[in-house]
Formats: C-alpha cells, structure tokens, sequence
C-alpha cells in the first residue's frame, strides 16, 4: 500500500516503522529520523507535501537539482511510452533518446563536445579524472600525468576518487587515507580569503596558486584541474570574474585539461545554462547530473571537448576507446525525460527566469536581512544563494553551529526547507538556498519573510542567553 496526499495515521505509522527498521539513509544521523519521522508523500511546482498533510515550500529544489518543479506528469508519460517501446539495452549500441539529449548538450556547448553518459554527479565527475588520465597516456607518451589539481573545501561527490579531489575533511576523514593524486590549492571564497587578501588588490592569488602548484609538482605528471564555477557546497563562493579566465589561461599554458563540475550550476541554476558561460570559458570536460532531468530519473554525464575526443580514436587493435562501461548509462527511459527537461527549461526561459527572479530574492534578502547584526554576507548568482551567519561583522567569526541549525529548524517549523553549507568548521555556518527555477515572487516573498523571523528569532535567543 502506498501512501496518498491524504493523511492516514496508521498507514503513516506503517510506513515509519518499516523505514526505520529497514533503510540505511544518506547523511543523516537516523536518531534524527526516529525523532523528526517525515514521510514526503507529494510535491507540486515548488512546494512538498507530507503524511501529516503539511506542506512546505522547498527551496533547495531536493538537493539542489529539481530545477523545472515538482509534479511535471508529462515526463512520467514520456518514461511509460518509452519503457513500453524498449525499456533498457546498454549503451554499446546507439539509442534515440541517448543520441538526442547528446546532440541537445552539444548544442548548448557550441557544437564542439561529445557526451558519455553515467548515472549521477558522482560518476560524472569521476569519470571525468579517467578521461583526462588515459587522455594523457594517449597523448603526453613517456609522461606520466595523473594528478588532478583541485581546490581546499571543494565537492565534487562521494566516490572515494571525487571524495579524494573534495576538499571537506569532515566528508572525508571516515574514509581516508586517499592515494597522492590530487593536489590541493587555495578555493576562491573571497568573504574568507585564505590569504587574507581583498579584491582585486590581491590580485586573484587564488588562481596564481594553481599554476604555482603546477610548477612545483612538474607539468609533467598534472593531467588536469577541477572547478566547480560557483562553489556550492562550502555556502556558494562566487569567484571574481577574472578568476576563471585566469585558471583557463593557466592550463592552456601547461598543456592541462580544464575539468569544469557543472552538477550543480548547470541546467539553468545560476541564470544561465551553465555556470562557466557567465565566464566565457570553454572546459575540456564538463560534469552535469541534476538538472539535466530535474532528479525525475537518475542520468548524468562526462562532456569532453571534440579535441578530447578524438584521442580517443583510432583502429581498434590500437585499445584508444574509452576504457570504462556503465551498465545504466544512456539509458533509453532516463534520456527521454532528459530531453524533455531540457526542452521545457528553454521554452519556458528557465535559465533567463532563475536570473530574474534569483535578482528580485537577491534584492529582498538584503532588504530584510541586513538589519539583523548576524548577517554577515549575502552572495549569489541566479536561484543559487549563500547568506552568511556570524557573531558580528568586524570579526566575522562563525556563528555558533547549533544556532545555525537552529535557523533551518526554525524555517522548518514554519513551512520552508533551507539548506545549509556543509564546509566543515570553517565554512559551516551558511544558509543555501537553490529553490526550484519555477519559483514564483510570492513564494520568494514568503521565503524572506520566514529567514527574516528565524534571524530574529536567533538574535533574541543569542540576547535571552547573554
């Protein structure tokens, strides 16, 4: 029996009770589950809906990847017909909808990359590390370039290769040691500037750092460096606009490739298709999973340059073909909705929406909030939004982990979902916000309206306690 929009105590209860004595969750501590016991049984256009009939607006759009909203019954039709058509065949023979949504992403690109799809961001991105290292077998012979160069408080997913090239210790700590192939420099996060620098007088040192560790480690043995263009995870870190130019030229420089992770900037989030168009850089190999399909069904993908590519060509006693397989990847059903995911967000504007109506919540936000002493920096780009929270602004020392908690709960209590940044004791103390890109002023309004009374609610308990 499955449960309905409308509330059934003891079907609830069944459900709870079968959860919790059977399902192992993500990240999350399963005493909280015994505690909170929420059964999500429905969702419409930017709102949730629970066993208890509650209903709360969602602005992290799931986890950051339900860009078109909630309830779009045309893509469960569009996966029904083709399930019946042909369910599933591996993707060493072609398919239409696999080659479509191909040619749709090469089209968004500039018509100059080529698509191997996998299953999640994780598998994109790792992927992506086994395309830049048999990329540099196949081209640097008698080199041996295998490292990656990523940046401290960086997420990439959690495999332990993207685990590896992430840079939050608290994601990684359980699962280490990790082997020596990816190198860490300094991220981008400019409100805590690891050099305790400012813009521009700083001069991007950041990126400065990059070719820096290229030297040091030898141009020889660094295969690539990964970005992601803005830094989600570690509370949205929007990097100055000379900053991935700078790290773009620096791998043209060394012969590097550029692997740009667009799981969650891409497919609209940031106001445009994807986040590194905002800086006119054009990546070797590019990572998308989430808003490709909205999370309606589970399909990613590895975009490699056509230059790329094409090392991958040759006769086949030569081995040159990509030497990795996914039982899933392309598959039929999942690339259909994709498709058609992708054409709602351009006939309906997504990307130019997000960009809209992320400024109007931008502009709210600093209107509502500033006058509460704890807000410390208010950033973004589009529907992808980090509101800082400290002590004071002069200092900016974090605010105080369980009043941080404190605010997502208060939200929750109040009919909204607000995530919060997940970059350790440094970078933990930020409030995200990715609504759905169908999000409407309303529904923006409301949202600024609840965080508003939270921060109040925070600053009171803070005085209360003084």
């Amino acid at each position: 029996m499955s449960l309905t929009n409308q509330p059934d105590p003891e079907e609830r209860r069944r459900v709870v009770a079968q959860d919790l004595q059977n399902v192992m969750h993500p990240i999350l501590q399963h005493k909280a589950l015994e505690k909170s016991q929420m059964v999500v049984t429905g969702a419409r256009g930017s709102t949730i809906t629970d066993a208890d009939g509650t209903s709360y607006l969602d602005a992290m759009a799931g986890l950051w990847c339900v860009n078109i909203g909630y309830g779009r019954t045309e893509l469960a039709q569009i996966a029904a017909e083709q399930m019946e058509q042909m369910a599933y065949y591996p993707h060493t023979a072609m398919n239409l909808p696999a080659a479509r949504l191909a040619e749709q992403i090469n089209t968004l690109m500039g018509g100059d990359y080529h698509t191997y799809f996998v299953n999640s961001g994780s598998e994109a991105n790792e992927a992506g590390f086994k395309v830049a290292r048999q990329y540099a077998k196949h081209e640097f012979p008698g080199q041996f370039r295998f490292k990656t160069i990523a940046r401290h408080y960086a997420y990439h997913g959690t495999t332990l290769a993207t685990l590896a090239a992430g840079g939050m210790g608290e994601r990684k700590m359980k699962f280490e040691p990790f082997a020596g192939e990816f190198i860490h420099v300094p991220a981008p996060t400019c409100y805590r500037c690891p050099y305790g620098l400012e813009y521009p007088s700083c001069k991007t040192a950041c990126a400065t750092a990059i070719e820096a560790t290229i030297q040091s480690e030898g141009p020889q043995t660094v295969a690539e460096v990964i970005v992601e263009p803005i830094m989600s995870g570690v509370g949205v870190a929007v990097p100055p606009d000379d900053y991935l130019p700078k790290v773009e030229a620096i791998c043209r420089k060394y012969d590097v490739l550029l692997h740009v992770d667009e799981v969650i900037n891409g497919f609209g989030r940031t106001g445009r298709m994807f986040g590194h168009q905002h800086y006119g850089i054009s990546p070797d190999i590019m990572a998308v999973a989430k808003g490709i399909v909205s999370a309606y069904l589970p399909i990613a993908a590895t975009v490699v340059k056509n230059r790329v590519f094409e090392s991958f060509l040759g006769e086949v006693a030569e081995s040159r073909q990509v030497m990795q397989v996914n039982t899933y990847g392309g598959h039929p059903a999942a690339a259909a909705v994709a498709v058609r995911n992708i054409e709602i967000m351009l006939e309906e504007k997504l990307p130019e929406r997000a960009a809209t109506m992320g400024a109007y919540l931008m502009d709210q936000l600093q209107a509502a909030l500033w006058k509460h002493g704890i807000t410390g920096d208010i950033r973004g780009k589009g529907l992808l939004i980090g509101i800082e929270l400290v002590t004071d602004r002069d200092s900016k020392t974090q605010l105080d982990g369980a009043l941080v908690g404190g605010v997502v709960e208060f939200c929750k209590a109040n009919g909204v979902i607000v995530g919060r940044s997940g970059g350790g004791s440094r970078h933990s103390n930020t409030i995200v916000l990715s609504p759905p890109l169908v999000i409407t002023r309303t529904e923006c309004d409301t949202l600024v309206e609840v965080l508003d009374r939270a921060l109040g609610h925070t600053v009171a308990k803070m005085a209360g306690a003084a």
